[in-house]
This record gives structure tokens, C-alpha cells and sequence, in this order.
């Protein structure tokens, strides 16, 4: 055998390396977040369709001409403007021509908070309505909805600012809870509070400093069951505000619960409580 020859001889793992194959740009281009949409003529088109936008994000430097009626617009509804590095944008744009704007909308449109006052004491004379300060995991939104349908809540108040909004995470979670359950953004809080009072609402807050067991408060009237974020629970404010604060007992090692299943243990405790009176 000639060993020159063999040693020139092209090794095994060489000779099967695959050709390289190279894909058309958008073939590897990955789809948006279905709460997504970019560019200022599908952001523009969102807007005058009245379809509810939760955050609006304009490039630095970019908020000029057709941006600027954007903006409007966007306060005009009521959704967060937060002016954002163009690379936040290219981020969660993935690769699709943003133009230096991306607006997240809501899956479902919000409900005024007049218009969800009016229906929820027409379809009871004894309104139960949910408040969450502060929550900002989808996940716990989404289920907290759930379950929210499930025990008849006439409908949920969620902050507009530092508050988990609608989104395409909490609709899935929710199971099409989300279709069925008003839900409106709210400005001030404890100033929403004080004219729920007016109305003749009881503010019922969860916490774990509560001055009594959850099961000891009665839960039958019109009330608004207040519910705080995950870890800091409501704020001093909110807190301050409520009528009477609730606690749920804890007799294990660990000190606090899930806020979702927090929730649905006291909204179950109003539907009992209810059906007890005959309520419902």
C-alpha cells in the first residue's frame, strides 16, 4: 500500500460533513407575541378601530410626523406611552419593520367602569366586584379570572399603572374566562375606592394582618373584594382605605399563599356565604 496516498486521503468525519444550507430570511424569522403589533400603519389602524391598547413604545428619536398622532391617540385611550432604546423595540419586534413603534393591545376590549357598575347592579341589586392592587404576574391574572367566572363576579378592576394589563398570556390561563368577565382599568385606586364607598359598596381587603378570619366577615352585601400583589400584598394607601382587612389562617410553616388561590379562597367564601343567605 502506497502511505503517502492514504495519508492524503481525506478523513472520514471531513468527507461527511453536510453541505451548508442557507434559508431565506424570512423562513427564520419568528413570529410576534399575539399581543403584538408593530409599524405605524397597523398601530395607527389599532388605534382608530377602538381596539384596546395597554403600552405604547416609541423609539428614542422617533417622535416626530405620523409618530406624534400616534402618541395622541394612544393617551387619547388611555394606554401607557413610554418613549424606549430603539433596541427594546428590535427586541420584541423580532426582525418585522416596526418603523420605531409596537403597541400592546388586549385580546378583549376593556369595560368602562360606569358601564360595569351599571350592568353588575342591574343583573344583582348586591354587586361583587374584585380589585387587584399592584398584581403583575399574567399567570395569576389569568387564573384569578377563572375563577372569578366561576363564582359570578360581576367584574374586575385592575389599575392602569403597575398592574399586570390584558394580554394573550393571561387569555390562555384564564381558559376564555377573560371573555366573560368584565374587567375595567382604573386611575387612582384609593380614589376609586372612596367613590365605590359613595356608592354604597363595602371594601373588603385581604391581608395577612387582617383583624379577622375571613370566614367571620360578612361577605353577603355589595362589596369589592381587594386583593394585593404577589409578595408586598395591597398597599399602605389601598389598605388604609378598606373597611375591614381579612386574614386567612395559616397554620403550616410557610406564611402565605399563591394570590391566585388566596382569591379564590375568598371569592368561594362570598359564594358561599351568599348562597347561604339566598342570595344566589
Amino acid at each position: 500500500m502506497d502511505r503517502r496516498k492514504h495519508a492524503e486521503r481525506p478523513s472520514d468525519d471531513k468527507a461527511k460533513k453536510p453541505a451548508r444550507v442557507f434559508r431565506p430570511k424570512e423562513q427564520e424569522q419568528a413570529s410576534l407575541p399575539e399581543d403584538v403589533v408593530v409599524g405605524r400603519n397597523a398601530v395607527t389602524e389599532a388605534l382608530k378601530s377602538g381596539r384596546a391598547v395597554n403600552r405604547l413604545l416609541v423609539a428614542e428619536g422617533d417622535g416626530q410626523g405620523s409618530i406624534r398622532e400616534i402618541v395622541r391617540m394612544a393617551r387619547e385611550s388611555g394606554a401607557i406611552v413610554e418613549t424606549v432604546d430603539r433596541s427594546k423595540i428590535e427586541a420584541i419586534a423580532r426582525g418585522y419593520r416596526h418603523q420605531g413603534v409596537l403597541a400592546y393591545v388586549s385580546p378583549v376590549d376593556y369595560t368602562p367602569l360606569d358601564e360595569l357598575l351599571e350592568t353588575a347592579k342591574e343583573k344583582s341589586g348586591l354587586p361583587f366586584l374584585l380589585l387587584l392592587d399592584e398584581l403583575e404576574d399574567p399567570h395569576n391574572l389569568g387564573a384569578i379570572l377563572r375563577t372569578a367566572d366561576a363564582v359570578g363576579v360581576d367584574g374586575v378592576l385592575i389599575p392602569k399603572r403597575r398592574s399586570c394589563p390584558l394580554s394573550a398570556t393571561v387569555a390562555k390561563t384564564s381558559a376564555g374566562a377573560v371573555e366573560y368577565v368584565p374587567v375595567a382599568r382604573i386611575g387612582n385606586v384609593a380614589q376609586t375606592i372612596k367613590e365605590l364607598k359613595q356608592q354604597g359598596f363595602w371594601i373588603v381587603g385581604a391581608d395577612m394582618d387582617g383583624t379577622a378570619d375571613f370566614y367571620e366577615a360578612d361577605l353577603t352585601g355589595a362589596i369589592v373584594l381587594v386583593v394585593g400583589s404577589e409578595g408586598r400584598g395591597i398597599s399602605r394607601l389601598v389598605r388604609e382605605s378598606c373597611d375591614v382587612l381579612v386574614r386567612i389562617p395559616m397554620l403550616g410553616k410557610i406564611n402565605s399563599l399563591n394570590v391566585s388561590v388566596a382569591g379564590a379562597v375568598l371569592m368561594y367564601e362570598v359564594l358561599r356565604q351568599r348562597r347561604k343567605k339566598g342570595g344566589l
